[in-house]
């Protein structure tokens, strides 16, 4: 099998699970679900998480937190730099038969940074404080799928954002201790 055959055959599937997933959003009750975590994924739930350490760990912890946030976003950057040079386009903008479940944050699919961001703040709060996953391990899935299901993104989107998301955290933990900050 050559390259553009296999290129298709992905692209093919990547439609097939977004038309999937979106579907589910035809039920009224899905789809008002999936609104309420992708909105709770553009930054509130990250946030209350990053109190709920602050105030488990003290005022001592406040560096640390502190290189998180501006380690994160390094994560930002790495999916702002992708979106403007792939200029992907949403899956609604090209299938009619997709279903806008929500309004986009911008106007390019690849990658999700919905997902990047779950994924990342998910490994390192769940590495500085691990009880916190038993929350955040189920919320990050639900974001990763809010977004299929709302025709904001392609499987491959929200695949790649993930991956994305664990390097930057795996990052984040490894190269804290270079700069004197104990996670």
């Amino acid at each position: 099998m050559n390259f553009k055959n296999t290129k298709i055959k992905m692209l093919d599937l990547d439609l097939k699970g977004c038309l999937y997933l979106n579907h589910l959003s035809h039920t009224q009750s899905i789809a008002s679900f999936f609104k309420v975590i992708s909105r709770l994924g553009d930054g509130t739930f990250w946030y209350v998480m990053l109190v709920l350490v602050w105030l488990q760990m003290g005022w001592a912890f406040g560096l640390q937190l502190l290189y998180v946030v501006i380690t994160g976003s390094l994560g930002t950057g790495i999916y702002k730099f992708l979106k403007q040079k792939t200029v992907r386009p949403r899956p609604y903008q090209v299938h009619q038969v997709i279903i806008l479940g929500e309004r986009p944050l911008d106007h390019f699919s690849f990658p999700s940074g919905h997902t990047l961001h779950a994924v990342m703040a998910t490994i390192v709060f769940g590495y500085i404080q691990p009880i916190l996953l038993i929350i955040m391990l189920p919320f990050t899935l639900l974001v990763a799928l809010s977004r299929m299901v709302l025709g904001l993104h392609y499987p491959s989107d929200v695949i790649v954002g993930a991956l994305i998301g664990s390097t930057v955290a795996s990052v984040i933990i490894l190269t804290a201790p270079i700069f004197g900050v104990a996670l």
